[in-house]
């Protein structure tokens, strides 16, 4: 997983409120058997309209993308995160997000911002109206900033979700952080199961 640093640039401002896992991923493409390369189908029903925030080229590559109350609401699948992650975004901020999508992002890398809705409406407001102004997120200071400083704010976070990401540990990395104890382990259990094949010769 890749470590969570300083994140700097513009913000693709998503307006709307309940985007479920099945709007950012539709249905159709849980069949693949990558993680990779979802990005091209997300909010895919969406990007038919081409005055879809999206479809801007001004956003293109944002890293950073605004959203409503209750994002990622809907099923549990992990493909929504993925798709959104492979569309080069390493932020979400928004007001609220359902539990499990949030916690599908922290396994990936993918950090999420809460703040409150007249944050987000200002944050929001001035994405659309100068689309290349930008954020700067600094998940060490927990803080979220306007480049120009005319706008910062703390967030929370978990302590353990902020240390995985910065740290870029995933579930097998965080095992992994243990391989010493693992293996002392497993060599005590094997003596403990196997005792005669310890003490013969």
């Amino acid at each position: 997983m890749q470590k969570f640093e300083t994140v700097k640039g513009n913000a693709i401002p998503l307006n709307r409120a309940d985007v479920d896992t099945d709007q950012i991923i539709p249905a159709q493409y849980l069949k693949r058997i990558e993680r990779s390369g979802f990005g091209p189908f997300a909010f895919e029903t969406w990007r038919k309209d081409p005055n879809f925030v999206i479809n801007n080229p001004a956003y293109q590559g944002a890293p950073i993308l605004l959203a409503g109350t209750n994002f990622g609401c809907g099923s549990s699948r992990e493909h929504a995160p993925w798709a959104i992650e492979d569309l080069g975004v390493r932020a979400i901020v928004a007001p609220s997000f359902a539990d499990i999508f949030r916690n599908n992002c922290a396994k990936i890398g993918l950090l999420t911002v809460v703040l409150p809705q007249d944050d987000i409406n200002h944050l929001m407001a001035r994405a659309e109206e100068l689309p290349n102004s930008q954020l700067v997120i600094d998940l060490e200071s927990q803080t979220i900033a306007t480049a120009d400083g005319t706008f910062s704010r703390k967030f929370e976070i978990d302590p353990n979700v902020k240390h995985n990401l910065l740290g870029g540990f995933d579930d097998i990395a965080l095992t992994l952080l243990d391989d010493a104890k693992i293996a002392a382990f497993e060599e005590k259990r094997e003596n403990w199961l196997y005792p005669s094949l310890t003490t013969a010769g």
